[in-house]
């Protein structure tokens, strides 16, 4: 379904055209919080689950424990993963991934995977692009 406008509601071409104008704000929202860096990392972690959260801290180097919260809230919060609380002494929590969030985790590691294998080669790309600059 190709959806045109020229006020600037829907793409006319390209990956966004097929994407309703009134779902794009949401879609947006979606991206914006699985896109994040703890978001991806945290997905990617988490499909060994079930995982306690001082495990998550541990797999995830430089994560603060407000913002692997604040994570697991929002992921919690959009269904891509299960907090279970259990009534015992001291309390214990574990996170896992949902189907949904399974659904993601392929993509994730990809990306993640990506990112390694070309982590030298952005790194040039930056320091060359900043050169001229240094210069001025």
């Amino acid at each position: 379904m190709e959806v045109t406008s020229s006020s600037g509601g829907a793409a006319a071409v390209g990956p966004c055209a097929r994407i309703p104008a009134e779902h794009m704000a949401f879609i947006r929202q979606v991206l914006d919080r699985v896109g994040d860096k703890w978001s991806l990392l945290l997905i990617a972690v988490v499909e060994a689950g079930p995982l306690r959260y001082t495990d998550l801290q541990r797999q995830i180097p430089g994560i603060s424990q407000r913002m692997l919260t604040l994570t697991l809230r929002q992921l919690h919060e959009d269904g891509l993963i299960t907090r279970t609380a259990y009534a015992e002494v001291p309390p214990r929590v574990e996170y896992s991934l949902t189907p949904l969030g399974r659904g993601l985790h392929e993509i994730v590691t990809s990306l993640i995977g990506w990112a390694a294998d070309h982590h030298d080669e952005i790194r040039e790309h930056r320091a060359r692009a900043a050169a001229p600059a240094a210069r001025s």
